[in-house]
């Protein structure tokens, strides 16, 4: 539940720190005083998009801060799964606007993205306003109440892994088809290129080769030429180098006895000697293997033409980028030669996903009705003492195979406040006060199921008075019992006198300009102010008398 309110520099609040109840509260003031200011600052709490127009005039920052009592709900998962510290008594949702536009947001003092902090806020808060009341004329809506009150989550989530899973094969078969248009409407041109790369015989590799050698075979002369001369320096004649160096060997080992210093030099020389020996084998090797040959150039020329070609033709640079292509273009071909056996298993594999989410549908069909039921008998319940004595109310549900997000099921509330009149959507028949009457109901029904924190009603008692009121705000009293927390922001005593705790916001003119402010009222404070709403700022005995009468009767 909200704990600790506390607002600064937020527009008319210059500042707010305030504490809040268990149980069901009610929060009054004149129109303009502040309670969507209020609202709004709350809404920031929760995620909503920041507006630096919101900062109080002359200051750079504004501050919005709540401390919630999270100790009787299971959300510490929520916690864990961000990595943020979980104090189940105190948890406290930061968020800080700069006149620069910049916002931050925290949760327990660790810096949060606003899609965290909305996450949690779905979690602590439900504020409902009087344009939601306009959410009960939309299918998804009701939707979403029957399957709560029903707890289809399980199901529904099974059902929407099923859908996506069905959607993605469809799309696959759709893709795949269209691929294989476009294919056959260019098989010959394919099959040409095809057979075109293929007829080049390309080897990962070769082209590197083939130019090496083709600049070898084109200097074959000149490289012959310098081999037979290395040859010759190193081996040819009495005069080379090898002999020379045996020579000094021997001369060397002729005076190593006298001088055994030469030992090493000796040793060094016949590494020399043994290596030179065998360069000169290789030399004579390659050279008489090196001759130009015109037949094998030619041949290797053509085949780096016909490689130059394709590349420039494909607009690639390597041979390894012409076999991809071949792959691909290889890949197209069995595509289209094997299409219809392709597409008829993947056809199948369609059918079959849509048969299993057909399969998972209904058994939401199932839930969803039975949950129809228990809400047209409990909804009726609760709003013949909310002055709709003779309501009508029923959850059509028909179900068709087509499968749509949310199963095979199309859901609408259908409503009538009056006997022997035929029911019809409640968006063309109920009037503003009617509608709020029913979302009020279905809220209860809903708190019944979700436990959620704390509930805010911004002014749902549009459209009724009296009894009416009075029974409106019991409903929210009976909501506000068991752990949660509920707000009902109204301009109607009956209302105002429910509730366990009395919350007034005001506004006055000071040197500096108009501010806000909120506060709790005591007990004659209470007096006065539900006195106030009865008879307006001439406050009469009896509207006094009236207000004690309301308050000892909650």
């Amino acid at each position: 539940m909200l704990k600790h309110l506390y607002i600064r520099n937020f527009a008319l609040i210059d500042e707010l720190d305030i504490s809040f109840q268990s149980g069901f509260s009610v929060i009054t003031g004149e129109t303009g005083a502040g309670k969507s200011i209020i609202l709004g600052a709350i809404g920031l709490l929760l995620g909503q998009r920041a507006d630096s127009k919101l900062i109080k005039v002359g200051a750079s920052r504004c501050i919005v801060e709540a401390k919630f009592d999270l100790s009787r709900y299971q959300i510490n998962g929520f916690f864990d799964e961000n990595d943020i510290d979980y104090d189940p008594e105190e948890c406290i949702i930061r968020r800080e606007l700069t006149d620069a536009g910049k916002s931050r947001a925290f949760i327990n003092d660790t810096p949060v993205q606003l899609t965290m902090l909305k996450a949690l806020g779905e979690q602590l808060i439900d504020i409902h306003s009087q344009h939601q009341n306009l959410l009960l004329q939309k299918e998804d809506f009701q939707m979403r109440v029957v399957d709560i009150i029903a707890h289809t989550q399980k199901e529904l989530d099974e059902y929407k892994q099923a859908f996506m899973q069905y959607k993605k094969l469809s799309q696959t078969v759709k893709d795949l088809e269209q691929a294989i248009a476009e294919s056959k409407k260019q098989e010959d041109f394919i099959r040409f290129q095809l057979n075109e790369i293929q007829q080049a015989k390309l080897v990962e590799g070769e082209q590197e080769e083939l130019e090496q050698e083709s600049e070898t075979l084109s200097h074959s002369e000149e490289i012959k030429s310098s081999l037979y001369q290395a040859d010759s320096l190193l081996n040819s004649d009495d005069d080379n180098a090898i002999s020379k160096i045996k020579t000094a060997i021997n001369d060397l080992q002729s005076i190593e006895q006298v001088y055994p210093t030469v030992h090493d030099i000796i040793e060094r020389l016949n590494s020399c000697y043994i290596e030179l020996k065998d360069i000169t084998s290789d030399i004579s090797s390659q050279k008489d293997d090196i001759d130009f040959n015109p037949t094998r150039l030619e041949a290797i020329n053509d085949k780096l033409d016909t490689i130059y070609t394709l590349q420039k033709k494909y607009h690639v640079n390597t041979v390894k980028e012409l076999l991809d292509i071949m792959k691909d273009l290889k890949t197209k071909i069995e595509n289209i030669d094997n299409s219809d056996d392709v597409l008829n298993d993947l056809h199948n594999e369609v059918n079959k996903q849509y048969d299993f989410c057909i399969q998972k549908a209904s058994t939401l069909t199932r839930l969803r009705k039975k949950a129809a039921k228990d809400i047209e008998k409990k909804l009726s319940e609760l709003l013949i003492p909310l002055g709709i004595p003779n309501v009508q109310f029923r959850i059509q549900l028909d179900t068709e195979p087509l499968l749509t997000p949310n199963g095979t099921d199309h859901i609408q509330f259908l409503f009538s406040a009056n006997k022997n009149f035929s029911l019809l959507p409640i968006s063309q028949v109920a009037s503003g006060g009617e509608i709020a009457r029913v979302m009020l109901s279905l809220k209860a029904l809903i708190s019944g199921v979700v436990k959620l924190p704390t509930i805010i009603f911004d002014e749902i008692d549009t459209g009724v008075s009296g009894k009416v009121a009075q029974k409106m705000a019991m409903i929210m009293q009976e909501m506000g019992q068991h752990g949660r927390q509920v707000i009902s922001i109204t301009h109607l005593p009956q209302i105002a006198a429910m509730g366990l705790s009395h919350y007034k916001v005001y506004k006055d003119d000071t040197a500096t300009g108009t501010q806000s402010h909120m506060i709790m009222l005591k007990q004659e404070e209470r007096i006065t102010e539900i006195a106030q709403m009865l008879s307006g700022d001439n406050i009469t005995e009896a509207a006094i008398n009236n207000a004690k009468e309301l308050l000892a009767n909650k």
